[in-house]
Parts: C-alpha cells; sequence; structure tokens
C-alpha cells in the first residue's frame, strides 16, 4: 500500500501544542479520518440475508487512533500526531529548524504559499512522523502549516 501524505493549514497561535489539540479535535469531530470497518459481513449474515450492522463511529481520539492501529495504518490523519517533538519522532510532530527554512525558501519566514508548494520540505518526512512550519504574511506569523505521512 504505503504511506498516505497529509496536510492542514490553520490559524496562528502562539501555543503551538494547543493549535495541534484544536486541529485533531477538529478533525475527529468532523470524522476526517480513516476509520477501518470493524465488522465484516460474515458468512451467516450472507447465509440469512442479513446485512452486516454498520461499526459505530469512535468516541475519542484514543479509540480512533486504537482501531486504525490494528492494521498498521493508523488513522492517517492528524489523529495520529499526539504530541510535538523537538526532532523527528513516530507519532509527533516536529519543527521544521531555522536554517531548513532559510536554505529551502530564502527565509525563516515563509509564507504559506512557499510552504505548501515545496516538494523538498515534504520529502525531508519519514513515515508515521510530521511537521510544522509557522507561516508568515507581511512579517507577522498568519498560520501553522502541519504535514506528514501515514505509518503505511
Amino acid at each position: 500500500m504505503g504511506a498516505e501524505f497529509w496536510s492542514y493549514h490553520v490559524p496562528y497561535q502562539a501555543d503551538i501544542r494547543a493549535g495541534l489539540e484544536a486541529l485533531r479535535e477538529q478533525e475527529f469531530r468532523a470524522g476526517r479520518f480513516h476509520q477501518p470497518s470493524l465488522i465484516s459481513p460474515g458468512f451467516w449474515g450472507r447465509v440469512f440475508g442479513r446485512q452486516p450492522s454498520k461499526p459505530k463511529p469512535p468516541k475519542s481520539i484514543r479509540e480512533a487512533i486504537r482501531i486504525a492501529d490494528t492494521n498498521a495504518t493508523g488513522t492517517r490523519s492528524i489523529l495520529d500526531m499526539e504530541r510535538i517533538s523537538d526532532a523527528p519522532a513516530s507519532g509527533a510532530v516536529s519543527p521544521v529548524p531555522e536554517e531548513e527554512l532559510r536554505r529551502l525558501f530564502g527565509t525563516d519566514q515563509p509564507t504559506r504559499e512557499m510552504v505548501e508548494q515545496s516538494e523538498e520540505l515534504i520529502d525531508r518526512i519519514d513515515r508515521g512522523q510530521g511537521i510544522y512550519v509557522v507561516t508568515y504574511r507581511q512579517g507577522k506569523p498568519e498560520g501553522i502549516y502541519f504535514a506528514g505521512y501515514s505509518y503505511d
């Protein structure tokens, strides 16, 4: 199968962790994450002509992650990023270092458009990991760009 890329851009707030948590909650509430089928039709359902019951949506982000982990792909979304780390780590988003931003964009204050169009920025992300970049407009923080890859 292969890892799936995901990205989000949210309004700036100084507390990156709070921004991450708000985004995770938003995406969970909207149901925008991989939800593997929990119940297959099964032999007896086919024999007796019953439709399988539809799986109930998870009640929490933790439950969504647990269910998605049963097939080793994760939720294929920001929900899999449970923390912020100073360095790349599994299940975490980490900041892109300022020197890397300057190398990629010629500034440590890239715009949203610069970040979203950079394939080289995305190429540095490993499976099951994410990054974040504060984006700027006219020298002021505009948003936070989160991007990453699913586990598989």
